[in-house]
């Protein structure tokens, strides 16, 4: 496979530290550790250790993927209070987590503060996913984790795989259609399967948090680093299926990083995903309890890929024969954002402080939505938000969630 250009490892570092690092914003730090011997967190299950803990209702769910990898899902059917209507029509509502995290990331603030809790203290019906490779998803019918074969997949498998068997588990136990949400990653998956045709027949709407989807003008503080740091692909430089961010490998190549002294490793959350405005020692230090998670490192080179050839497409295998022999054709199929549905109901919210999600790739993300009925598409640009503000961000609920609970019930 041919060595990526700059831009691509700079993405490839991005990737593996945004949200899920030390960081400060606005005079906030947490100290930096680097210990790849640490105990992995306890796998008691979300549920256990993050929702029923607040007085919640939380149901733990497991389901098979068609390609045979069991995923976790959680289900939070009711609010807590008076304020919360029961009963068997609460709209259902899919939360999906970004790469290198787990559905946990939507748990880590105060439930006055946490996405999932608000949504279930409004009626709805809350479910969280877990794609594979992370924490609790690491299971297989036949395939075990510690083999390379457990982790031949990117993005494009969660696409046609996870998120389909996940969909179809809230949609049966449900019988009704989906709102979803989606961060970062979550909003790649979501525009890519609805490119394809997937899930529509399923899907109410979908609020689209920091989307992911052209890379082209990310920006980052730590590129010319990254590209000067490594040469040739992520899959040389590590050796590894699994990209894991605690492990050894991934944890020397930070230390070396922190070396440098254009690198303020007090502050890498801010030179990564941007200057997040709202968050607090609390919501991060809960967060770094928890993420990051691991991935494949095929995810992370099919990432980069997008970030090199400006378009969103299928995995590349860099080689013509080889792509002929998955697609029948020299060069992957590109996923078409304009066949997304004119009528699909769309609220897109990102930020101007956001260097993963910058406003010139959304700008481009639009003009391929441009087509699309107007009273469909609900766009809500946020000056000083960055990249983890929109899942952590103390005043996310008042900006950006009540906003989502209004778009929801216009649907209805």
């Amino acid at each position: 496979m041919a060595p990526h250009s700059l831009s691509s490892f700079a993405f490839t570092l991005l990737l593996v530290l945004p949200l899920h690092t030390f960081g400060s914003s606005r005079g906030l730090s947490v100290s930096v550790e680097f210990n790849s011997d640490a105990a992995p967190p306890s796998l008691a299950g979300i549920c256990a250790a993050a929702v029923s803990v607040h007085g919640y209702e939380c149901q733990e769910f497991d389901v098979i993927t068609d390609d045979g990898y069991i995923l976790s899902v959680q289900r939070i059917p009711e609010g807590r209070g008076q304020g919360s209507a029961s009963g068997p029509n609460r709209p259902p509502v899919l939360l999906q987590h970004g790469v290198l995290v787990d559905g946990m990331t939507w748990l880590v603030n105060p439930p006055e503060q946490s996405l999932a809790m608000i949504l279930a203290d409004n009626g709805f019906d809350v479910w969280i996913s877990n794609i594979r490779g992370t924490r609790f998803s690491r299971r297989h019918v036949t395939l075990d984790p510690s083999t390379p074969e457990f982790w031949d997949w990117t993005w494009d498998d969660l696409v046609f795989h996870d998120l389909p068997a996940i969909f179809e588990l809230v949609f049966k136990q449900t019988g009704q259609k989906i709102h979803y949400v989606g961060h970062s990653m979550g909003t790649l998956m979501a525009l890519a399967s609805f490119s394809e045709g997937k899930q529509l027949d399923k899907v109410r709407s979908a609020a689209l948090l920091s989307p992911i989807a052209y890379l082209s003008h990310m920006t980052t503080a730590l590129g010319v680093l990254v590209a000067r740091a490594f040469v040739g692909e992520i899959t040389t430089l590590f050796g590894l299926a699994e990209f894991n961010p605690k492990g050894e490998p991934v944890s020397n190549f930070l230390k070396a990083l922190c070396t440098d002294p254009e690198v303020d490793c007090y502050d890498l959350l801010a030179a990564l995903t941007g200057k997040n405005c709202c968050l607090n020692n609390y919501t991060v230090e809960r967060f770094l309890k928890n993420e990051p998670q691991s991935t494949a490192t095929k995810n992370l080179v099919h990432l980069a890929q997008t970030v090199r050839e400006g378009i969103l497409s299928r995995y590349d295998y860099g080689n013509a024969n080889f792509n002929e022999e998955h697609y029948g054709k020299s060069k992957p199929p590109v996923y078409d954002l304009s066949k997304i549905p004119s009528d699909l109901p769309i609220y897109l919210s990102y930020g101007g402080e956001d260097a993963l999600s910058d406003v010139k790739d959304v700008e481009n993300l639009l003009d391929s939505l441009k087509l699309h009925d107007e009273d469909k598409l609900h766009v809500q640009y946020i000056k000083d938000f960055a990249h983890a503000d929109f899942i952590m961000g103390e005043t996310a609920k008042d900006i950006v969630y009540n906003q989502i609970i209004a778009f929801f019930r216009s649907q209805q």
